[in-house]
């Protein structure tokens, strides 16, 4: 299984020239204010960058979207890896559940990787992306790679028509029963470095509705370094529910590993891990329903 914690602390790829590879190796990076993510990944300054603020009225009704209806064949994964890597919580799918159809290349199916989590420290804040200027409390990824035209994720990151996020917005209220298996370890993986098997997950029931016709669909980069764009972006217009005492969970989690002395003025508490809205630029935001 491809590793993507290239994306995380240390940045490698084949394509990179030595000392390029040495500067970005083993970097720290986080979401502290003024932290400038472009001086040490120049993908993170491209014009085309992820998260947008989605303003619902300028987005363009494209039916062709439906032509071919976005289908997610997903399955149940047995001994699913949990991680806290000190930026975000992963879900990393051993099963091979696969995507296809919508906004994505005709024939070609996109397999999913791995689940992952923004969240804010309050209620009002903490997705990515924000519709109309409003902000949910969470953010949910579902992060695919073509495995049509590449072997590997890693090999698929930063290629056109390399990755597909799904992407779903999260408010509070009632408990989420799909969630609850990953909620209700968080305990166990409280530090940065820690990680659980749980027995099963089943990222169906993150899909909102059955017929998943109510998406907005845009071009854009990962929201994390480095930032490679390539991305094809699939929001979903209705929020998954989760639990006030779930979201909880996730703002007991912390940066650093146990015992890891923090920085002056740092907490250690892992929320507010949202990437700031990007410029949108000349990208046409298009929606699957009118």
């Amino acid at each position: 299984m491809a590793d993507l914690s290239f994306i995380e602390d240390s940045v490698a790829f084949p394509e990179k020239e030595e000392d390029e590879e040495e500067e970005e190796e083993g970097v720290e990076w986080g979401y502290e204010e003024g932290v400038e993510w472009g001086l040490v990944f120049p993908d993170a300054n491209g014009e085309y960058q992820s998260p947008i603020n989605l303003n619902s009225r300028e987005a363009r009704y494209d039916p062709s979207l439906l032509d071919v209806r976005l289908s997610p064949n997903y399955v149940v994964c047995r001994d699913c890896e949990v991680t806290n890597d000190g930026h975000t919580i992963q879900v990393i799918l051993k099963s091979k559940s696969v995507l296809s159809g919508g906004p994505l290349p005709q024939g070609h199916e996109f397999e999913l990787y791995e689940v992952r989590f923004h969240w804010g420290r309050e209620n009002q804040r903490g997705s990515e992306h924000t519709v109309n200027f409003k902000a949910f409390p969470m953010e949910l990824h579902l992060i695919h790679w073509n495995a049509t035209l590449f072997g590997s994720i890693d090999e698929a990151v930063g290629k056109p028509h390399g990755i597909a996020i799904i992407a779903l917005f999260v408010q509070i209220g009632k408990e989420h029963i799909g969630l609850k298996a990953v909620t209700e370890i968080l305990q166990d993986i409280q530090y940065k470095g820690k990680s659980k098997i749980i027995p099963c997950f089943n990222p169906n029931t993150l899909l909102p509705d059955p017929l998943l016709r109510d998406y907005w669909v845009y071009e854009g980069s990962l929201t994390v370094p480095p930032c490679s764009e390539g991305v094809t972006w699939i929001l979903f217009r209705y929020p998954l529910t989760i639990s006030q005492l779930q979201i909880e969970e996730f703002r007991r989690l912390r940066t650093h590993v146990k015992g890891a002395e923090l920085v002056e003025g740092c907490d250690g508490i892992l929320g507010d891990n949202f990437r700031p809205t990007q410029p949108l630029s000349d990208r046409v935001i298009r929606a699957a329903f009118q």
